[in-house]
């Protein structure tokens, strides 16, 4: 025989054994219960992930974990609450029955199997269509508006639906809120009937389009969200959108789309993109079909997942894509326009840093302010490793509109921080950079103590005016990098809320780099086989086997302390309606707790302590008159007021009479406002003016004047 034919031989005899392997690894689920004609299956790839996965948990997380019967029992309950927080679908007795694989889950993922996550999703899945098949017919029923009945619509504390009588109590309840809810608003009945069966009929169709992918990750994540809450895995096409959005660019169309009526609806034209330079697409156009390259065939789309016709748009810098569009306004029947656009890359540039310029006016002198607006730290670290000279970048979008400030003269500089959580860990660094002279901007602690001191090496400083940073309780992670070193350099003065307080550092880690060659192997041979369950169209940059944002490290000051859970104190705080102990790293029961190493070496820029007491002393005196100041603390009482209430009441007149009175206690509002401005007064039902309002803002200009002034 000849080597060629022995070598053919046994390649085959590989490939026959692979599959054998494949199969057998998949053959025999620990329960394989029917629960519909619909339910959803694991894939042999998901197995393999899961099992990758609690290798990477137990031997590289920064906490030391053991997968085990307690962390088994954390993982239950995770998955529950993330299925069914509200606690409107499971009925009691589904929870009795899952009981069983409280203290197995663990066992389940280290084996790979995933059977009895995906039967407990088939169960919830059922629950959720007979739930929303029960209220569909509710809404032809006649409902007496006048009794004192109440709707609780918050049942996360409350014990599980104990019968179908008692979910038919509630989901009657929740139709007849909904009902009323268009009722006092004066829609006619028709119209609200016609209205509500369009909502749950799309609650339907939305849940007809879950894959196993959906199941999945939501899975995993209960897993990974037991150890800490920044630990996350993302199934390929999320994994994508992740860094798309970390980068601020992808490669595709330029267009935004929606899902309206089971058709994808084009809703922005990104600027600069290839739809905006060819000017074929409009906003509200809809795309019925879509067609690769020059002669691939239409795909009718309608009816698809969004994510999933998102999908088929997007694509490689340089390829073809087809459409089929109906032109906004033409009825669905209309013949379709064929739109043929060539995919490019895509900068989101209504993401990036912004700038604007504020006056203020304190004592008869006028001072100009830049705010720059960060709403995030991203960097396009693909386009860094290809050289290219115009990589996107917050530090280099920042740079250059501090130049263009510097030119018009600004008194000083703001940065704009406020829901910002974070991003990239280099641009933090370099963007602190740009206002000191250069040394250590945080330090960096591993699982085995090891720290790292990250330095900022550039001597060159951007801005050396009057600096302030705005902050609030969802800045996080780099933005509490940025502020802290800030802080603690004495470079700025930190004002509003309390950040945060994410001081973990997550490594992106694609699992095709974790997944052994003789896995990937069998998954070929499986896929060879056939072997496929109902998995999701995976784009064309999304990596194949996803994507686990790890816990790696710690981050802490140059102070040495960490901003883990207590995040940034402001040198000037002002209120927020947004409690500590239920937003926030504080809030959450498994966060890494704060702790404190020893400080690194540094200069100070400037000794703030006296001036901060100043600026804290003229902010009290303005607060006592300020009506912005006045009207936060209500909101402040009215959100804690709204936060403990659970139900709503179900009679006509009592909640109209409750609308009104909130809607007079907005408008009373409003118009002092507008008369402390020399404005005229609104009516009642008149709309509101759009203007630029932002009392943390405005207070924070007034607080850099007055620092002017002491400077």
């Amino acid at each position: 025989m000849k080597l060629k034919s022995v070598k053919e031989m046994l390649k085959r005899l590989c490939l026959a054994l692979f599959i054998v392997s494949a199969l057998a690894c998949q053959a025999d689920p620990r329960i394989s219960i029917v629960v519909s004609e619909s339910d959803l299956k694991p894939e042999l790839q998901q197995s393999v992930i899961a099992k990758s996965l609690v290798e990477l948990m137990e031997n590289f997380h920064y906490q030391k974990v053991v997968v085990d019967d307690a962390f088994s029992s954390i993982v239950f309950d995770e998955y529950l609450k993330a299925l069914d927080n509200g606690k409107s679908y499971f009925l009691q007795s589904d929870i009795a029955d899952f009981e069983k694989y409280r203290l197995t889950m663990d066992d389940d993922l280290r084996s790979g199997d995933l059977s009895v996550p995906f039967y407990i999703f088939n169960v919830y899945q059922k629950r959720y269509n007979d739930r929303v098949a029960f209220a569909l017919k509710e809404i032809d029923k006649k409902f007496d508006f006048t009794s004192n009945e109440t709707y609780t619509y918050d049942r996360e504390k409350l014990p599980w639906l104990k019968s179908e009588a008692e979910s038919n109590n509630l989901w009657s309840k929740r139709v007849k809120y909904e009902m009323l809810n268009l009722k006092v608003t004066g829609t006619d009945e028709s119209k609200i009937k016609e209205t509500l069966k369009k909502r749950y009929e799309n609650l339907v169709s939305q849940s007809t389009k879950f894959n196993n992918q959906d199941v999945f990750g939501i899975f995993m994540n209960s897993f990974t969200g037991t150890v800490d809450p920044h630990t996350n895995y993302f199934v390929p096409n999320r994994a994508q959108e992740f860094n798309e959005d970390l980068a601020r660019t992808f490669e595709g169309i330029g267009a935004r789309l929606q899902l309206e009526n089971e058709v994808v609806k084009i809703a922005e034209i990104i600027p600069g993109g290839p739809a905006f330079k060819a000017k074929t697409l409009e906003v509200n156009d809809r795309i019925v079909a879509v067609a690769q390259g020059k002669d691939g065939e239409f795909v009718d789309v309608i009816g698809w997942r969004l994510d999933v016709t998102v999908t088929k748009i997007k694509g490689p810098k340089g390829t073809i894509v087809r459409l089929k569009v109906i032109p906004a306004g033409q009825e669905l029947s209309a013949t379709p326009k064929i739109v043929e656009l060539v995919r490019d890359k895509v900068v989101l540039e209504d993401q990036s840093a912004k700038r604007t310029i504020k006056t203020v006016t304190q004592d008869g002198k006028t001072y100009k302010i830049g705010i720059i607006q960060i709403p995030a730290f991203y960097a396009d670290f693909k386009a860094m490793q290809a050289r290219d000279p115009n990589y996107k970048s917050t530090t280099r979008d920042v740079k250059l509109l501090l130049d263009t400030l510097k030119l018009e003269n600004v008194d000083a500089v703001v940065i704009d921080l406020r829901s910002n959580g974070g991003g990239s860990l280099p641009e933090a660094i370099s963007l602190s950079g740009l206002f000191i002279k250069s040394g250590p901007i945080v330090q960096v602690r591993d699982r085995r103590n090891n720290i790292e001191i990250e330095e900022d090496e550039d001597p060159g400083i951007a801005w050396t005016g009057p600096l302030g940073v705005l902050q609030d309780r969802f800045s996080a992670s780099a933005s509490e990098i940025f502020a802290g070193a800030i802080q603690d350099y004495g470079r700025g003065i930190i004002i509003g809320n309390q950040s945060y307080g994410k001081g973990t550092v997550q490594q992106g880690i694609d699992m095709g780099r974790v997944i052994g060659t003789a896995d990937k192997l069998m998954l070929k041979a499986a896929q060879t086989a056939g072997n496929k369950s109902g998995g999701a169209t995976v784009g064309a940059n999304a990596p194949e086997f996803g994507q686990i944002n790890l816990t790696m490290a710690k981050f802490y000051r140059v102070n040495g302390s960490t901003t883990q859970h207590k995040g940034v104190v402001p040198d000037i705080e002002l209120p927020t309606v947004f409690p500590k102990d239920k937003y926030g790293e504080s809030s959450e029961p498994r966060a890494l707790p704060w702790d404190t190493i020893a400080p690194s070496k540094y200069s100070l820029v400037a000794n703030l302590d006296d001036v901060k007491r100043k600026l804290l002393s003229m902010h009290k005196e303005r607060m006592k008159t300020s009506l912005g100041y006045q009207n936060l603390q209500q909101d402040i009482a009215d959100f804690a007021k709204r936060e403990a209430e659970t139900t709503v009441t179900l009679n006509e007149v009592q909640l109209k009479k409750e609308r009104d009175d909130q809607e007079a206690k907005v408008l009373l509002r409003e118009n002092q406002r507008r008369a402390a401005k020399g404005l005229p007064p609104l009516k009642k039902g008149e709309a509101r003016p759009k203007d630029d309002v932002d009392f943390i803002r405005d207070e924070g200009l007034q607080i850099m004047a007055d620092y002017i002034k002491i400077k």
